[in-house]
């Protein structure tokens, strides 16, 4: 459908990366940009939808790290926007695990099942370390779970607690807190908030030539002289530099080829970060039949299936009267339920609340079951580096290839998976290639022969180079670092990282 004019930069992807990188180039003065999006919307991972007449968050639904000795940006954004959010207390859920008789396993025994697995889990960390860096250790392997309470627990632990290569960054930097969002205009009115400082909104609604909505960009093209970015309808697009900010499942596709192809370091690093599927399911009752009382928001229901339907939660907290529960599925139950009708997944949602509750509680009548891992835009919902990624993993990740730029939150170092890592990925990403177009800039008006064309040929070399003086991620102490992972896993300060783009 024909060639644009060449812009300074091309940004794939408008969720809170893309837009945060957006906004720092416009804001360095960079005003010729072009954000090409697949969808319909702005947001990525952050996106809400009515259901049962309330905003509900399929994406993103937390403000994770609040009320520490560094302010959270996405906080601070929540709340000059004044974004309507509820506090969260997730450390009360091990206490609220049913059988599939409708009892609640005692106090006792799900505070010893649960310092079990972590002793477990923390075992099981010292062993990958000691296999990391090579040192022979003989320790019993830690135990395997094998009762519903165990299994209810170890998914907690494992799918939610333990999802990112150091948990800890969050809380230890921005604070234990969580503020689930529950605000009408959704999470992702930060975003708008953002975009309308630099692009152009009418009637509240962005109407700025420079965001392309329903652009699915397929292929692109680099080169030292440029970028040549193609879409799926047919158009073309050229900049000096691109900054793809797309999944890490969407990287790992085939949606998006290169021209040339990316160099091996680079689709290794792309490769060899895993991809979480986290699904909320939200269903709508005529009546509420479930406990509301203190410490009675979040439950787990104990299967001898891992997984299966475990992690509950109501939202009359955020919502009174609302009437309505979410269950959380990850990785292979999302995949399963995804592929199955919504009659399917109800059946088997009322199944698990009638073992809970009884043969009397009453048909949902609405249910809500995102689909991120079928969604090509999307092919997942976060990053998931293993436990003991070194450093290097994340330098190869986020490092630019001639004038492609790439960001999102598997480009965090220290907070893959969240908002904020999002967030602060775009920022990162626009002040580094504001560096590079600076250092051009001077080479030329030095009159001198650019470097640039040396910089792109030497770039493969360079990473290599530095994968040679990177060691693994310093921290703190080897006892000091084991028993602060305890102490936060115990304090269940750990929980729910979720989807977001």
């Amino acid at each position: 459908m024909g060639s644009s004019a060449c812009s300074s930069v091309i940004i794939i992807g408008a969720g809170i990366s893309g837009i945060s990188a957006a906004k720092v180039l416009a804001e360095n003065g960079v005003d010729d940009l072009v954000i090409l999006e697949a969808s319909d919307r702005i947001g990525g991972r952050i996106r809400k939808e009515d259901f049962g007449g309330l905003p509900v968050e399929i994406g993103a639904g937390w403000v994770a790290g609040v009320g520490g000795k560094v302010s959270n940006p996405v906080w601070e954004l929540a709340n000059k926007s004044g974004l309507r959010t509820c506090f969260s207390d997730y450390s009360n859920a091990r206490y609220n695990i049913y059988d599939q008789s409708g009892n609640i396993f005692p106090s006792g025994l799900a505070a010893d099942s649960y310092n079990k697995a972590v002793n477990s889990a923390i075992q099981e960390l010292k062993n990958q370390e000691a296999k990391l860096h090579g040192t022979s250790t003989i320790s019993e392997p830690p135990s395997s779970p094998e009762t519903p309470i165990e299994l209810a627990i170890d998914f907690v632990l494992h799918d939610f607690e333990m999802a990112e290569v150091e948990p800890i960054s969050t809380y230890t930097e921005y604070g234990d807190q969580e503020f689930l969002v529950a605000d009408e205009r959704g999470y992702e009115f930060l975003l708008y908030k953002m975009a309308e400082t630099f692009l152009f909104t009418s009637e509240g609604k962005i109407a700025d030539s420079r965001l392309q909505l329903n652009k699915v960009v397929r292929e692109i093209q680099y080169s030292r002289n440029g970028v040549t970015v193609k879409t799926e309808d047919g158009c073309v697009y050229q900049a000096n530099y691109v900054i793809l900010s797309a999944s890490v499942g969407v990287l790992q596709s085939d949606l998006i080829s290169f021209r040339p192809p990316l160099p091996k370091w680079k689709t290794e690093a792309i490769m060899k970060c895993e991809v979480m599927v986290y699904t909320k399911i939200f269903l709508k009752f005529p009546y509420k039949f479930w406990p509301c009382g203190p410490d009675k928001e979040f439950f787990l229901y104990a299967h001898e299936r891992r997984g299966y339907y475990t992690f509950w939660q109501h939202m009359e907290n955020a919502y009174p009267g609302s009437n309505i529960l979410v269950v959380t599925l990850t990785n292979e139950e999302s995949k399963r339920v995804e592929s199955q009708t919504d009659e399917e997944t109800m059946k088997e949602a009322m199944a698990v609340l009638r073992d809970m509750f009884g043969p009397d509680v009453p048909e949902a009548t609405q249910i809500l079951i995102p689909r991120w891992w079928n969604n090509r835009f999307q092919r997942g919902s976060y990053s998931n580096y293993p436990i003991l990624s070194s450093r290097q993993d994340f330098v190869d990740i986020k490092a630019s290839v001639g004038r492609v730029f790439f960001t999102g939150e598997h480009t965090s170092e220290r907070f893959s998976g969240y908002v904020h890592g999002g967030y602060l990925s775009g920022i990162e990403t626009s002040e580094s290639l504001l560096e590079e177009m600076r250092r051009v800039d001077d080479d030329k008006e030095k009159g001198g022969k650019s470097m640039e064309s040396q910089t792109f040929l030497l770039e493969p070399l360079l990473a290599l180079t530095e994968s040679l003086t990177l060691t693994q991620k310093e921290a703190v102490s080897d006892l000091h670092k084991w028993d602060m992972a305890r102490q936060l896993f115990l304090n269940g300060k750990l929980v729910v990282q979720e989807a977001i783009k």
